[in-house]
């Protein structure tokens, strides 16, 4: 984490990532693994789906679907994690997440089956590997905000989270570029390289889940009694501060929309605007070129995040905030009306990683109101609250596509999130630290 007096850099934080602790160290390096193969996979499964014969309705339904489990995941997820220790619960998380990506790799092979008299699609099984991949990143989002909170002074929060994002997303960069080497060595189209990409997948996931299991010591684990059930999360609600809810209004409207098109991205660029490049002598078909994009977009990601978390102790964490979902808000509209151009829309990806130069700040004005040793709380019912609203955004965004058009829902979501931008710039409240 950073002092006082220190400016927190890519570097810098590799550096202090290498001086862990060794449980810290060991937890970290399968955070990283398990979110390289999330990358690797997740955002080419829309298309995937396409190939298995699912309509666009149906892609929606699985990004709802989605939201969903990042809704109910993390509440029972933390209750068995005091339950057992987190040893054995982030063994067994590790085996569901690598068990997920097995049944994705496995879809096209069980094809379609009957049951009970119904023929069943092989894009269903996407469905079922989502439940069991998602359990891993079930474990410990409250505890890593709160253990930022503890860790950093308050005005220094927003460079806190802007260096374990640093190694999050260092995997958010390379899982697309990885997929899209592996698509471009299987021949451009999806198939077969994804096949190695999900395969890739399953090893690390097992692998990472053995280290830890191995690796971790589990001394200091503590054991709860029993999760207090909802009576618990209802006072975790009320008591989330006044200060927060302009935030989780502003929040919520702009994840919805951007959730109504998220799932749409790969689809825009392999089959409406069927975007294709040679580069260096190279063709790269409209599926590794997206890879590209998300690794443009990562890159801008990486370098913007820690300027902006100093940035913010100047001018604010508000600003940095509102710039972050201006971004989120007006780029669907931006890519559904783009030419079909590979600068044009390189640009365009770049221009989104702007968005993520305000989530350090944003995950600051979370956890920043919050009483010392409650940081995890209050961010779990903050999440819970906006990834219960958000449900239903993929789904409607997908029966625009497939029944409206495209460019009425990317439309349609760059409306709603201008509407949350704005209500948080009218409404939002700045965090005393930082005022």
């Amino acid at each position: 984490m950073a002092t006082d007096d220190e400016a927190i850099g890519v570097g810098d934080q590799f550096r202090r990532f290498l001086a862990l602790e060794s449980d810290v160290l060991i937890l970290s390096v399968a955070m990283f693994a398990f979110s390289l193969g999330f990358q690797m996979t997740g955002r080419y499964l829309p298309e995937y789906m396409a190939v298995l014969g699912a309509t666009p309705f149906v892609i929606g339904l699985y990004g709802t679907f989605g939201n969903v489990i990042s809704a109910v995941y993390p509440y029972p997820g933390g209750a068995f994690s005091d339950r057992v220790g987190s040893r054995y619960a982030l063994a067994l998380f590790g085996l569901l997440s690598t068990l997920g990506f097995a049944v994705w790799l496995a879809a096209p092979l069980i094809g379609t089956v009957e049951v009970a008299g119904l023929a069943v699609e092989p894009w269903l099984w996407i469905f079922v590997g989502l439940v069991l991949a998602q359990a891993w990143k079930s474990f410990g989002l409250g505890a890593t905000f709160a253990i930022v909170k503890q860790s950093v002074s308050e005005d220094r929060l927003a460079r806190g989270f802007a260096g374990t994002e640093t190694f999050r997303r260092t995997a958010f960069l390379l899982g697309p570029l990885v997929a899209s080497g592996l698509v471009f060595v299987g021949g451009g189209d999806l198939l077969p390289g994804f096949y190695y990409v999900l395969g890739i997948a399953v090893a690390f996931g097992a692998v990472a889940t053995t280290v830890q299991h191995v690796r971790y010591d589990a001394g200091e684990d503590t054991f709860g009694a029993e999760f207090e059930g909802l009576a618990r999360v209802a006072r975790d609600l009320r008591a989330l501060p006044d200060e927060l809810r302009p935030l989780l209004v502003g929040d919520t409207l702009v994840r919805f929309a951007n959730g109504m098109v998220y799932t749409f991205f790969v689809i825009v660029i392999t089959r409406f605007l069927e975007v294709d490049v040679t580069l260096l002598g190279y063709y790269l078909s409209p599926t590794v070129f997206f890879g590209v994009l998300l690794g443009v977009e990562m890159v801008v990601a990486l370098l913007v995040m820690a300027p902006a978390a100093r940035i913010a102790e100047t001018l604010g964490l508000k600003p940095v905030v509102a710039l972050g979902f201006a971004v989120y808000a007006v780029f669907p509209a931006l890519l559904i009306f783009a030419p079909d151009s590979p600068l044009a829309v390189a640009l365009l990806f770049a221009f989104s990683g702007l968005r993520f130069a305000g989530l350090p700040s944003h995950k600051a004005l979370i956890v920043g109101p919050a009483e010392r040793d409650t940081g995890g709380r209050v961010t779990g019912a903050y999440y819970l609250v906006r990834n219960t609203l958000v449900v239903p955004s993929a789904a409607l965004g997908g029966a625009l596509w497939d029944f409206v058009s495209p460019e009425v829902a990317f439309t349609l979501a760059t409306v709603v999130g201008l509407l949350g931008t704005g209500y948080f710039l009218a409404y939002g409240r700045e965090f005393d630290a930082y005022a």
